[in-house]
């Protein structure tokens, strides 16, 4: 049995299956043609796990583990528990934990944000026409509700000019931050299920997996995708003003390129 989850009212997803999905970089795949001159870029991104690793995602581990899901502010730890064979066992996640099973290339003095003049200047120059001037802009706020293609949050506008400009970023308190949230908040929901079910497997690699009928279904990128992303594009004029490519990619369709990092990097919430 394959689990596609949802609560009853919109507003409150448990689990929302494009949450934290992959990458695909399969040039057989129809409408990837479209997309073929930046896929080097893509491949060269010093986040492929977090991008591309389709990791087999179990519904009774997640939900075990985000039901029973604390946080301890003094050790700076998320702590719940793991079923094994009837018993439960601690599992305990720390930033470190998150960088180490993700393999994030950053360290806990990685930024987390650059200046706003840095962040407007490489997106400006990429193309993106987008609102880069509201009050919350670099504030580390994660979104509660859906947001259009063209809503792009504080956070992923520092993720994408940290690998535009190929910086370091601190990926992992990204993640361990928004982990934490879920926690705190009022309606905890199934936030990243493929991090979780990774760090899960790290930690107790005995894990049962019944893949008939436990699995969790996430819809990663594949050419129905792409058709929406494509129709997307041509909606939104170039530039008007013209310059030079720069940085990590050299590529003119700079705007999907932001739209892959940030719709399936693994960073984006419901």
């Amino acid at each position: 049995m394959l689990f596609h989850l949802r609560c009853n009212s919109a507003s409150n997803v448990l689990f929302d299956p494009l949450h934290n999905t992959c990458c695909v970089y399969d040039k057989d795949i129809p409408k990837m043609a479209g997309f073929t001159e930046i896929l080097e870029f893509m491949e060269r991104l010093p986040i492929q796990k977090a991008l591309t690793n389709q990791h087999l995602v179990f519904r009774s581990h997640i939900k075990h583990f985000w039901k029973n899901a604390t946080y301890d502010e003094a050790n700076k730890t998320i702590n719940s528990i793991v079923s094994i064979n009837g018993k439960d066992k601690p599992i305990i996640i720390t930033e470190q934990l998150v960088r180490e099973v993700i393999n994030f290339p950053d360290d806990e003095n990685s930024p987390t944000k650059f200046s706003e003049r840095t962040v407007k200047g490489c997106l400006l120059r990429m193309g993106y026409n987008g609102d880069l001037n509201k009050a919350n802009y670099l504030k580390a706020c994660f979104p509660r509700v859906r947001g259009g293609y063209d809503a792009m949050r504080d956070y992923q506008m520092n993720m994408v000019v940290a690998l535009v400009l190929n910086k370091k970023y601190n990926f992992s308190h990204i993640a361990f931050h928004y982990m934490v949230e879920n926690i705190t908040s009022k309606s905890k929901t199934w936030v990243y299920p493929r991090f979780v079910q990774l760090i899960l497997d790290h930690a107790y690699p005995e894990l049962e997996r019944d893949e008939e009928n436990d699995l969790l279904v996430q819809y990663h990128m594949d050419n129905e995708f792409l058709k929406q992303l494509s129709r997307y594009h041509p909606k939104h004029p170039d530039p008007k003003t013209i310059v030079e490519f720069f940085g990590f990619i050299k590529e003119k369709t700079i705007k999907i390129q932001i739209q892959l990092i940030i719709r399936t990097g693994g960073m984006r919430k419901r």
